[in-house]
């Protein structure tokens, strides 16, 4: 058996801060009344070593050494408590359970410690490098696939995720029952077996470590992320949490590959495919908007914009050939596909190989209009087509040209109740891209009302 080191050495540490946790407070047995504060930062000096370093004092010194530095600053240690102690949860304290795992910390204390941030140019340049390594084997990783894949047997499991970008979400605040204050962010995933991935930041530390990532631009090296199953979207999710090591564009093979395809999958516009946040049930949708209004909110929010608009469509190409408003698309990636292939033609497609699923459907894009302007190519596709048009695949086959027509005329520039969805869409050059949930025609008394309240907010 292993035992604790009885002695504690002073050592003066210069290394790169890989990873930060938030300051928390305790209240101070030793002073009744009183809070001790507290925060973990991980210190990295070699490709192959680091260290975790815990932080205790007072609200003023904590707080103000907290926000000194942030995750890649290169910072020196001078007078550090070194803290010999076991690589074995069963020997290991409580507050080490909530840090990433190594043979030794060092404690940071007001009376016996300082840091600062390094200025010798000749250290830094040696340390910036290894902001891009990863703390754990670059190969030691779990595909979302896999993850997808193995489901609820992972729910509880720490594993190690290497993942491309696809969107960074809105950062939330918010306040619990018992008020405490809090905050969330989710960044979307994708790699090259699934191309949409929950992953949420609870931490203001790695909140402002995600915001400025460039999506579709960065890979991440993940180590140490809680796998959980998420019931609500009866589906698997990540979540950052103080263990947790996130290495931003992994000098790795593998990181280069992923990378390519990131890039290759990104200008094939297979993201703005299958870019189908979950949605959410129509009836618990209840927000009014005005065309304008739901473009400018949707520029303003990276995230889904779900709401309800009283539009007039302003096209609808329904006496168009069956071919251009009835199509057959590849389930795994949304790629248009024809009925006699046996694969999918997508070369980024994650069931290449494999024998296509396809699903044929309406696949039509409308324009809505209002007083205030016109949201152009909204994808209305089955089943909501279906049930807006009254009318299946099949039966829209059968009929004659007039009787499309008048379909068409139906709903064209007649004043409609439209449940729509609004996501940001690089491809599309307003930027954003709406998709229809529901769509019927709108009752007069209704319109009316909801008309009249918009005004007044305007007024």
């Amino acid at each position: 058996m292993h035992s604790r080191c009885p002695c504690n050495v002073f050592q003066k540490v210069a290394g790169i801060i890989i990873g930060k946790t938030d300051v928390k407070s305790f209240p101070d047995r030793k002073n009744i009344g009183m809070d001790r504060f507290t925060f973990g930062f991980t210190v990295k000096d070699s490709p192959d070593f680091f260290i975790n370093v815990s932080t205790w004092g007072n609200d003023a010194y904590v707080n103000g050494l907290a926000s000194s530095f942030n995750i890649g600053d290169c910072g020196e240690k001078v007078s550090l408590k070194v803290v010999n102690y076991i690589m074995m949860l069963g020997n290991r304290t409580k507050g080490d359970r909530f840090c990433p795992m190594v043979s030794k910390k060092l404690l940071v204390t007001e009376a016996h410690s300082q840091v600062c941030l390094c200025a010798d140019m000749d250290t830094i340049d040696r340390l910036l490098p290894l902001i891009h390594l990863p703390v754990k084997d670059s190969r030691d990783f779990y595909s979302l696939g896999d993850i997808v894949a193995n489901g609820q047997k992972l729910d509880g499991s720490v594993i190690n995720i290497l993942a491309a970008v696809k969107s960074v979400g809105h950062f939330k605040q918010f306040t619990t029952s018992d008020g405490r204050r809090g905050q969330r962010l989710e960044v979307r995933l994708f790699d090259d077996s699934v191309l949409s991935f929950p992953l949420v930041c609870w931490d203001r530390e790695a909140i402002q470590l995600m915001q400025p990532l460039i999506p579709r631009e960065t890979v991440l090296f993940i180590a140490d992320a809680k796998i959980s199953f998420d019931s609500f979207r009866s589906g698997m999710v990540a979540t950052v949490n103080s263990k947790s090591i996130i290495t931003v564009n992994p000098d790795t093979r593998e990181a280069s590959l992923l990378f390519s395809y990131a890039k290759e999958v990104s200008e094939s516009g297979a993201l703005d495919q299958d870019d189908m946040p979950e949605d959410v049930p129509v009836e618990s949708i209840t927000d009014v908007y005005t065309v304008s209004q739901l473009m400018q909110k949707a520029r303003e929010n990276p995230e889904a914009l779900f709401g309800i608009t009283y539009s007039f469509i302003s096209k609808l190409d329904l006496d168009s050939s069956a071919s251009k408003v009835i199509k057959t698309r590849c389930s795994k990636c949304k790629f248009l596909v024809t009925e006699d292939l046996n694969s999918c033609i997508n070369q980024l497609c994650p069931g290449k190989g494999q024998i296509v699923s396809a699903t044929t459907g309406f696949d039509l894009l409308v324009d809505f209009t209002d007083h205030t302007g016109t949201l152009h190519a909204c994808s209305l596709r089955s089943p909501v087509a279906e049930k807006a048009l009254g009318c299946t695949t099949e039966e829209f086959i059968s009929l004659t040209d007039g009787e499309r027509t008048a379909m068409k005329w139906k709903f064209l520039l007649e004043r409609c109740k439209i449940y729509v969805k609004i996501i940001p869409s690089p491809k599309m050059k307003s930027g954003i891209r709406g998709m229809v949930l529901d769509c019927s025609l709108a009752d007069p008394g209704e319109v009316k009302q909801h008309m009249s309240a918009l005004l007044q907010q305007r007024l």
